[in-house]
């Protein structure tokens, strides 16, 4: 080839990458690329196919989870919208699992793994094959956060599609969640309701797809997803079987085509004000635990570092808003009918709590796409106005001590735990024993229940414990007993419940050295959770441990407990 050829070429693929082009003309230009195009046209792709920018679309639908279930439909509407807008979309699957359905067993080890992996494969799929942009649907738990990770690490145009809220379940006059069904777990066992009336909440809870209902963790995420800047204005509410969750899907196809020929990346709208607008929001709407986790991991994907201290510095100064499960009476889909997340988000900022220039998939800043939102000055019971909130700060608190040096994470939202707690400590290695210790209504008012061994590397995988706050729950002790691991919680669990403790025990963080009777003596003046024993007796407790063998040592488990990183950082394993 000479200088001339060689020379034009430079130019046409330079006009290629002006249009949105800049990454996949590496797979279609030039006479080499003959049998790359070859395989593209076996696909069904003709030359304006090829000459468009290449968008991959990942796709969690699955028949694994009522969550991801009716995701296929919202998937073909975000090609849909990538094709009427003269891009080529590639669509590819991935990963996830239920938690709900895993919960309370071993499998449930394998949760929070599955965000590493979705995240993973995603970026795995877009940069192999070189696509211009992405676009991810995802309903569970893990693989919003997964979605956003990967995203954040690719650097490309990208947009975030939730698959939407399930609508509430009704009993007896009542909406039921997920949440209900665990709850009538521990009334079973209590007595306070028979085989028949637990059958009845089983049959009614969980109506169709879409993800759990309250400001639980898939709620959580996709209001994450808003106010970062990853998803369209107004998408985070929509229910799974609305109409609106397949025009917004459709839409979602045309802003990352406009991302891509903007070339307005992830590093562009993922700044660290952009995470402070998502912890203030969350924290405004009580939502859940798992929010110190996910953040930070997708934080450090960008480079930006998100403490728990940052999180609770800022829950201290925004107010809590909304009255939303677990800790409220309300569900998405109720705040939905009142103006979804944009209204929350709308009232924080004219009262100066976010950061309105910051860049979204719109294209717009946050401030221009809540312009036009009508505040509706008039109170209403799901979100409240700023100068009537439900408490004066937000609902998620970091607590540090002698027993938490890198700290842990407790939900207030809903809750009045008081100033101060103090208990002898119940001590479990892992979560079966504690749940059997339950069962046998062995858990007494004024306990502090420890369970250990349950954190990123101990557990692995940090498992949830919604059973076991449910049965608390159905018992009738979830504020009377605390409840302190080094694993986590689900975002529907309610109580005095303190998780993501560390260094965590497998690890030899002080939790290992707490013995059967030990005082323990939470303070939410200071936000402090102390052992009531001398930092020398700690020591000496500590200087006789010795870690358990690793549970797995090959699969995917293993490789996990070798580079999972602590909790207090995203359990990150990069």
């Amino acid at each position: 080839m000479t200088k001339k050829s060689i020379s034009k070429l430079n130019q046409k693929r330079s006009l290629k990458r002006q249009v949105g082009k800049w990454r996949s003309w590496e797979t279609t230009e030039g006479v080499a690329r003959a049998p790359h195009r070859s395989m593209m046209r076996a696909m069904g792709l003709n030359d304006d196919d090829i000459n468009a920018p290449f968008i991959g679309v990942a796709s969690t639908h699955n028949e694994v989870t009522p969550c991801n279930a009716g995701i296929k439909p919202l998937a073909d509407e975000v090609k849909n919208g990538i094709i009427s807008s003269k891009g080529t979309p590639f669509e590819f699957g991935t990963i996830t699992v239920s938690d709900a359905i895993s919960m309370g067993t071993e499998g449930m080890k394998g949760s929070l793994v599955s965000r590493e992996i979705i995240a993973d494969s995603i970026e795995t799929v877009c940069f192999a094959e070189r696509y211009d942009g992405v676009v991810a649907i995802a309903g569970c738990d893990k693989s919003l956060p997964g979605a956003m990770m990967a995203m954040a690490r690719l650097n490309i145009p990208s947009v975030f599609v939730y698959g939407g809220s399930i609508l509430p379940g009704h009993l007896n006059g009542q909406d039921l969640t997920i949440i209900s069904a665990f709850e009538a777990v521990g009334k079973r066992q209590s007595g306070e309701i028979n085989d028949k009336q637990l059958r009845d909440i089983e049959m009614h809870a969980c109506p169709g797809p879409g993800s759990c209902g309250g400001m639980f963790t898939a709620n959580t995420m996709s209001s994450i997803g808003e106010a970062i800047g990853l998803s369209l204005p107004g998408s985070a509410s929509e229910a799974a079987v609305d109409q609106r969750k397949k025009d917004s899907s459709r839409q979602a196809g045309v802003a990352v085509m406009n991302l891509v020929r903007k070339n307005i990346r992830p590093s562009d709208i993922l700044t660290k004000k952009a995470f402070e607008n998502a912890v203030t929001l969350v924290v405004a709407m009580g939502g859940s635990t798992n929010t110190a986790l996910h953040l930070p991991a997708i934080a450090n994907e960008m480079g930006i570092k998100l403490s728990l201290k940052e999180i609770h510095d800022i829950s201290m100064r925004t107010p809590l808003l909304a009255d939303m499960k677990p800790g409220g009476k309300y569900v998405m889909f109720d705040l939905d009918k009142v103006g979804g997340v944009q209204l929350v988000m709308k009232r924080l900022l004219e009262a100066g709590l976010l950061h309105g220039d910051e860049m979204t998939v719109t294209g717009k800043t946050i401030k221009e796409n809540l312009k036009n939102i009508d505040l509706n000055h008039k109170e209403n019971n799901i979100v409240r106005l700023v100068e009537n909130p439900i408490s004066k700060t937000g609902g998620l608190v970091t607590l540090f001590g002698n027993l938490a040096p890198d700290g842990c994470v407790l939900k207030v939202a809903g809750h009045d735990f008081g100033k101060k707690f103090t208990g002898p400590a119940k001590v479990f290695d892992q979560e079966e024993q504690a749940m059997e210790a339950l069962r046998k209504r062995e858990i007494k008012a004024g306990d502090v229940v420890i369970i250990r061994y349950e954190g990123p590397k101990g557990g692995p995988g940090m498992r949830e414990m919604l059973s076991i706050t449910g049965a608390l729950v159905g018992q009738g002790l979830s504020e009377s007993v605390y409840l302190i691991t080094d694993g986590r919680f689900s975002g529907g669990s309610t109580g005095a419940i303190i998780g993501h403790l560390g260094p965590e025990a497998a690890v030899g963080g002080p939790i290992a050295a707490v013995n059967n009777g030990d005082v323990i003596e939470i303070n939410l003046d200071k936000f402090e959770l102390n052992v009531k024993i001398s930092d020398e007796e700690i020591k000496n407790r500590l200087s006789n441990w010795k870690p358990k063998k690793p549970l797995y040592e090959r699969g995917t488990l293993g490789k996990y407990i070798k580079l999972v990183k602590p909790a207090s950082t995203g359990a990150v394993t990069s």
